[in-house]
């Protein structure tokens, strides 16, 4: 089955309350990005080592970090006890 696209140019009611939804989520998540820019240390695709510095050294920092890393990454972060979470990232260019 092939995924739903979504246009901005919508005539059914149906489409239009999905794109609704759509944008209402597409805003929460600018939020989360907002927040977490303002709020958590950027460290690029250091994340992982970065969030094991902080676990394993017990460095207190003031604030969290954020970062890339992979599935991967995340699913060992999360075997050592870490906590670190996948959030949902993207360009404000195309709102």
């Amino acid at each position: 089955m092939a995924p739903k696209l979504i246009s901005k140019n919508f005539n059914h009611k149906n489409e239009k309350k999905d794109l609704l939804k759509y944008q209402k989520i597409r805003k929460r998540i600018n939020e989360y990005k907002r927040l977490i820019k303002n709020n958590f240390d950027y460290v690029g695709k250091n994340f992982a080592y970065e969030a094991r510095s902080i676990h394993y050294n017990n460095k207190k920092k003031n604030k969290g970090i954020y970062g890339t890393a992979s599935k991967q990454d995340l699913k060992e972060l999360k075997e050592e006890g870490i906590d670190a979470q996948m959030v949902p990232w993207f360009d404000n260019k195309n709102n």
